[in-house]
């Protein structure tokens, strides 16, 4: 059943980032009881393609092995239901709209008084201080003011969203650790904790490689499609049919790219022979190397880079990755017990003594297990 067996967990959450810390301790063994409102439960419902008969496929990825249970939070009777679960629970875990639990009486302080063991886990926008603390906010908004997406795409080209959740996924990750940390510590003191994060933090503590960089010269990182400001080459490239990326992070890895490219001279070049010189001519250098990599085929640079002991990858497309041999070997993808339709779906990226965890079920359709929580029918 996972290393958290035997822990009890209230998801007050909707959305992403607190569904999913909530999917991360069910992986792990937690029972996860998932409440949500009456009619359409969580928003998330309607995100993606009809995956079961009334939730899409972003629901059914970061909903699985929970039980879901409808109240009406607003109404009193119903709310203290919910009371009586959170004081049987060990963890609470919401990212609801800043201030909006404390109304109902289910805050930190006011679930932490009733249960002094708990642990209460909240995800918020942007943290829980400060001008902006009571404002919402989704992942493009987040990543739009943390600076992430004017750091993304070309240089001189529009500001670029990431292609996926980062702040949404990492602040759910910070999430769970934060509560298995505060596990660890209440079985010394015996006391709960507030575990906290926002998706500023998270995109915040993603800038801590460039920022030192940044804090030590003063000059604003470059935006890169691909590659790297402080590490050449560290690029992608396309060749005569399809792209890839090399990353020649050190001078020897360089030195042996430069005998594969049919440039032994770039070895003894100041402008190239350290890392240093090859950051300073990288425009010059990145060129030369693209008019090479054009004249032939991604499997040839892939197959001599490689066997050069040079770190080198197809820039590959979902299908592409997900046809892999390497994604099959390590069994990311798993068949969902109970799902209407047959969809494997991603799971946890964690194995225990060689083995990942196996969904234990499949996303709840809304309401499913309310009678069974509640009534205990």
């Amino acid at each position: 059943m996972g290393p958290l067996q035997g822990i009890k967990v209230v998801e007050l959450a909707q959305n992403l980032a607190g569904p999913f810390c909530a999917q991360i301790l069910s992986h792990l063994g937690a029972e996860v009881i998932k409440i949500e409102k009456p009619g359409i439960g969580d928003d998330a419902r309607g995100w993606g393609t009809l995956l079961s008969e009334d939730a899409g496929s972003s629901f059914n990825a970061i909903n699985l092995n929970k039980k879901s249970v409808v109240v009406d939070l607003k109404d009193p009777a119903a709310r203290a239901a919910v009371l009586k679960l959170v004081d049987e629970a060990d963890v609470v875990v919401q990212n609801m709209l800043p201030g909006a639990l404390e109304k109902l009486g289910l805050g930190a302080a006011d679930l932490m008084a009733r249960n002094p063991r708990l642990i209460y886990c909240s995800v918020s926008a942007y943290g829980n201080k400060g001008p902006k603390q009571p404002e919402p906010g989704y992942e493009p908004i987040v990543q739009a003011f943390s600076a992430m997406s004017m750091m993304s795409g070309w240089p001189g080209g529009p500001p670029i969203r990431m292609g996926t959740q980062v702040l949404d996924h990492g602040s759910a990750m910070w999430a769970a650790m934060g509560v298995m940390a505060a596990i660890i510590e209440r079985g010394r003191t015996g006391k709960g904790k507030l575990v906290e994060t926002s998706l500023f933090e998270t995109a915040t503590a993603w800038w801590i490689g460039p920022y030192a960089g940044y804090a030590t010269t003063g000059e604003v990182p470059e935006r890169h499609p691909s590659g790297s400001n402080g590490v050449v080459i560290f690029s992608g490239f396309e060749t005569a049919d399809a792209p890839i990326v090399i990353a020649a992070g050190s001078d020897r890895l360089f030195h042996k790219l430069a005998d594969v490219l049919g440039k032994p001279e770039w070895k003894s070049n100041p402008a190239y022979a350290t890392n240093r010189g090859r950051v300073e001519h990288k425009e010059t250098l990145i060129g030369t190397c693209q008019e090479i990599l054009k004249t032939k085929p991604r499997t040839h640079w892939l197959k001599v880079i490689t066997a050069a002991g040079v770190p080198c990858t197809p820039i590959n497309t979902l299908p592409e990755m997900l046809a892999e041999p390497q994604t099959a070997a390590m069994g990311m993808l798993q068949k969902v017990p109970g799902l209407d339709r047959d969809v494997p779906l991603i799971g946890l990226p964690i194995q225990f003594d060689g083995v990942r965890p196996a969904f234990r079920r499949r996303a709840p359709k809304l309401g499913e297990h309310t009678r069974e929580v509640l009534d205990g029918k």
